[in-house]
C-alpha cells in the first residue's frame, strides 16, 4: 500500500465518517508503513490512536478492501518528534477547501457536528481597546507576547486580579489576536462554569469520550474564573487529565481567576501546582492615572455617536477619583451620562454627574475605618498600638504613623484635624505634613511606594 491508497481511503472516509470526525481525527493521521497485513499510522498521542481504533478502525478496514488493499490490522505509533501542528497533504480534497476558507470562529469542531463548544467573544476586547498603565503592563505585554502565536512560551499564562480590572478584557484580545493570526487554529474561550456543565452534560448523555477528544483536540484553551472548580472534585479531575493531556502536546493553555492559584480555597494541590508552572500575572487595581486613561479613551469613541455633546473640564477627573474599585462601574457611570445628556440635550457637567450617579458615587465611597487603618498598619510594620499613639518620634515608629496618617486622609472621608485627634490629639498641621512627606517618599523610595500600594489594596480588599 502507498500513500496514493491512503489519500483514496481518506477522501471516501470524509463523507462516510462526515466532515468534522475527518478534521478532528483521520486528517490528522500520517501514513507510515504496510507490511504483513499491518498498516501503521503515527499520531500524536496515545489517546488519538485509541479513539481511532476503537470508533473508526473497522471503517478504516472496510475502505481497504474495497480498494483491493490485504490490511488485516491497524497500528498506531505515537510520533514524539513531529511538530505538533500536522500539514494536511495537498492531494486531499479537505486540504484545498481549508487553503481557500473564511476564517473560521474561535471555538472547536466536534466530533458530533456541534458547533458551538466556546463563549462568544465580545468585539469591544481587542488590544487597541485596552487601555495600559502601570498596573496591567505585565499582564498586557504577557498576552500580547502569547497572542503572537508561534513556540509555547508561558505555559499556562495565568491572569488573576479583581474584578473589573481587565482580565476577561485581555482573555478576549488574545483570542481575537490568534484568530487574525492564525485562522486555521482551534481557539476555545470558555469560563469554567461553562466547562462544568457540558462536563455534566457529557457524563449524562453517556457522552464522556466526546467531551474529551473535543477538549484534548484543540490548539489554545481559554479558561475565564476557574476559582468556579474549587470544591467540585470530578470537575477539578477531567479538567486536570485535559491539562496534562494539552501540556503534552505543547497546546497552549490560558487561565484567569480573581485570586492567585494558591489562594483559591477547596483548589486541588496538583492542580494548584499546574496552574504555577508557566508564568503567573497579578493585575492590579487601577490607579488615578490609568482610569483617566480609560476615561478618556471612552469619550473618544463616544464622540462618534454623540457628536454633539460636551463634556466640561473636571468632570472625567471626578469621576477617576471617585469610582475607583471597578472600571466596569467607572464605564457605566460614563455610559450614563452620555445617555442622559443626549436625552435632555444638554452638556455634561460636574453638577450633572454629582446628581445623575448619586447612587453610584454612594456605593463608590470608602467604608474603610480609622482602626481598620491603624491596626493594619501596626501589623504590618510590626509596631504596638500603643507606640502609633505615643509622642514617639523614632523613625520606627514615625513612619509607620505617618504610612497610617496617610491612608487616613486617602481612604476614608475624616478631615485632617479629625485624623490628628485619632492619632493621640495631634495637630491637624502633622496630619498634613504626614501626607506630603509619604507623597514624596513615593516618588523617590520605591519601597515605600511598595508598602502604600499593599497596605491599600489589604484594605479595600
Amino acid at each position: 500500500m502507498t500513500n496514493d491508497t491512503w489519500g483514496q481511503a481518506r477522501e471516501t472516509l470524509q463523507t462516510t465518517i462526515g466532515k468534522n470526525n475527518y478534521q478532528t481525527w483521520i486528517e490528522p493521521l500520517t501514513f507510515i508503513s504496510c507490511d504483513g497485513g499491518v498498516a501503521e499510522f503515527g499520531v500524536q498521542t496515545s489517546f488519538q490512536g485509541d479513539w481511532v481504533s476503537r470508533n473508526f478502525g473497522d471503517e478504516i478496514l472496510r475502505q481497504f478492501d474495497k480498494l483491493g488493499e490485504s490490511v488485516d490490522r491497524l497500528k498506531f505509533s505515537v510520533q514524539s518528534n513531529r511538530p505538533v501542528k500536522t500539514a494536511a497533504p495537498a492531494t486531499t480534497t479537505i486540504s484545498k477547501s481549508r487553503q481557500t476558507a473564511a476564517p473560521k470562529p474561535v471555538q472547536a469542531a466536534t466530533p458530533s457536528d456541534d458547533p458551538v463548544i466556546g463563549a462568544p467573544l465580545d468585539k469591544r476586547f481587542t488590544f487597541d481597546r485596552f487601555v495600559v498603565g502601570k498596573p496591567n503592563e505585565l499582564a498586557h505585554a504577557a498576552s500580547r507576547r502569547v497572542a503572537e502565536g508561534g513556540p509555547v512560551s508561558f505555559n499556562p499564562l495565568f491572569l488573576y486580579g479583581g474584578v473589573g480590572l481587565g482580565k476577561t478584557h485581555l482573555m478576549h484580545a488574545i483570542a481575537w489576536e490568534l484568530q487574525t493570526r492564525s485562522p486555521e487554529l482551534k481557539v476555545v474561550y470558555l469560563s469554567a462554569e461553562q466547562f462544568m456543565y457540558r462536563f455534566i452534560q457529557a457524563l449524562r448523555d453517556r457522552q464522556m469520550m466526546d467531551f474529551k477528544s473535543l477538549f484534548r483536540s484543540v490548539d489554545v484553551l481559554m479558561v475565564d474564573d476557574v476559582q468556579f472548580i474549587a470544591g467540585k472534585d470530578s470537575t477539578q479531575d477531567e479538567f486536570f487529565h485535559t491539562f496534562n493531556a494539552l501540556i503534552d502536546q505543547q497546546k497552549q493553555i490560558i487561565i484567569s481567576a480573581d485570586r492567585a492559584p494558591g489562594e483559591i480555597d477547596g483548589l486541588e494541590e496538583r492542580i494548584r501546582s499546574r496552574l504555577q508552572w508557566g508564568l503567573v500575572v497579578d493585575l492590579h487595581p487601577t490607579d488615578y492615572e490609568l482610569r483617566l486613561g480609560i476615561l478618556q479613551q471612552k469619550v473618544e469613541q463616544y464622540r462618534a455617536q454623540y457628536q454633539e455633546l460636551k463634556i466640561t473640564d473636571g468632570v472625567l477627573e471626578f469621576l477617576a477619583h471617585r469610582i475607583s474599585n471597578n472600571v466596569r462601574v467607572l464605564e457605566g457611570a460614563l455610559t450614563r451620562l452620555f445617555a442622559l445628556a443626549s436625552l435632555v440635550g444638554r452638556e455634561i457637567t460636574l453638577e450633572m454627574a454629582q446628581e445623575s450617579l448619586a447612587d453610584i458615587l454612594r456605593q463608590s465611597d470608602r467604608k474603610v475605618t480609622m482602626d481598620e487603618i491603624m491596626r493594619k498598619t501596626c501589623d504590618y510594620y510590626n509596631v504596638r498600638m500603643s507606640d502609633l499613639l505615643s509622642p514617639k518620634r523614632s523613625r520606627n515608629i514615625a513612619r509607620p504613623r505617618q504610612m497610617a496618617m496617610w491612608l487616613a486622609k486617602l481612604l476614608t472621608q475624616r478631615s485632617y484635624p479629625e485624623i490628628g485627634k485619632r492619632f493621640g490629639n495631634r495637630d491637624h498641621t502633622t496630619v498634613i505634613h504626614a501626607v506630603r512627606k509619604i507623597d514624596e517618599l513615593k516618588a523617590q523610595d520605591s519601597q515605600v511606594a511598595e508598602d502604600a500600594e499593599l497596605l491599600r489594596r489589604m484594605l479595600e480588599a
